[in-house]
C-alpha cells in the first residue's frame, strides 16, 4: 500500500517510513527542506518536496492520487512559535484531510497529542496552552471529513527503545510516556485496522502487545 505521510522527516515518521517499506509497503514522505531527502531514502520511503505551509490543495490532492492512506505526522510543536503552530499543526492538516477527499484516499491516521480536546490545566505555559488549542482545531476539523479518520494521542514522546508494549485506549488516560518506536508501530498496525475508524485513541507505555492492544480496544 502507498501511505502518504506529512512530516516525512519527523521522528516518528523516519520509524514509521521503515517500519513499512519492511512489511512491503510504499512510504512517501512529505519534506518541505530538500536537505532531508537522503534520510528519507535511507528509511526506505520515497521523498517528495511539498511544504505544507504553502502548498495548495491542488499540489497536495495531486500526489495523493493512487495512495491508500495518509498519516498525518507533521507538527511544529509547542516551540516552534505561535504563528508556524498554527500553519502546521491546524492548517496544515486541514488542507490534507481536504486534499485527501479530493483524492479519494479514506484512510487518514492523525498524530495529535495527549491533552487535546480538553481545557489545558492552569498551570500550562502560553506555548503549551496554544499548542493544545491547534491539535484540538485540527481534531474538530478532521471529524467533519467525510474520511475513515483515526486520531491517536500519544503521550509525552521519548527515544527510547521500543518494546512493543503500550496501553492504548479511549480517552481519558492518565498522563504518561511511549517511545517513538511504539507510535510508529502502533500506527502501522492502525492502518491494517479499517475498524478503527472514527475512533479517538490515547497511547501511553504499557504491558500489553501493540496488535493485543489494537483488538482490546476493538471490543471495547
Amino acid at each position: 500500500m502507498r501511505v502518504v505521510i506529512a512530516g516525512g522527516h519527523g521522528r516518528v515518521a523516519l520509524r514509521l517510513e521503515r517500519v513499512l517499506a519492511d512489511r512491503g509497503d510504499a512510504p512517501v514522505g512529505l519534506i518541505r527542506n530538500p536537505e532531508h531527502d537522503v534520510d528519507v531514502r535511507a528509511a526506505g520511503a520515497e521523498p517528495v518536496l511539498c511544504d505544507l505551509e504553502d502548498a495548495r490543495v491542488e499540489e497536495v490532492e495531486r500526489i495523493l492520487i493512487g495512495a491508500g492512506a495518509v498519516v498525518f505526522a507533521a507538527g511544529a510543536g509547542p516551540v516552534g512559535g505561535l504563528v508556524r503552530m498554527y500553519a502546521v499543526d491546524q492548517w496544515a492538516l486541514a488542507l490534507m484531510a481536504e486534499a485527501a477527499e479530493k483524492a479519494r484516499v479514506r484512510r487518514f491516521i492523525h498524530i495529535s497529542c495527549m491533552g487535546a480536546g480538553r481545557r489545558p490545566p492552569p498551570e500550562s505555559d502560553d506555548a503549551w496552552a496554544a499548542y493544545v488549542a491547534a491539535k484540538s482545531a485540527a481534531e474538530d476539523n478532521l471529524r467533519t471529513r467525510d474520511l475513515d479518520w483515526t486520531i491517536l494521542r500519544p503521550g509525552r514522546l521519548t527515544d527510547e527503545r521500543g518494546l512493543g508494549l503500550v496501553t492504548l485506549a479511549d480517552p481519558p488516560l492518565p498522563l504518561g510516556e511511549v517511545s517513538r518506536d511504539d507510535v510508529a508501530d502502533v500506527i502501522a498496525a492502525l492502518l491494517d485496522t479499517p475498524e478503527t475508524r472514527h475512533r479517538i485513541l490515547e497511547l501511553i507505555g504499557g504491558g500489553i502487545p501493540v496488535e493485543e492492544a489494537i483488538r482490546l480496544v476493538l471490543i471495547r
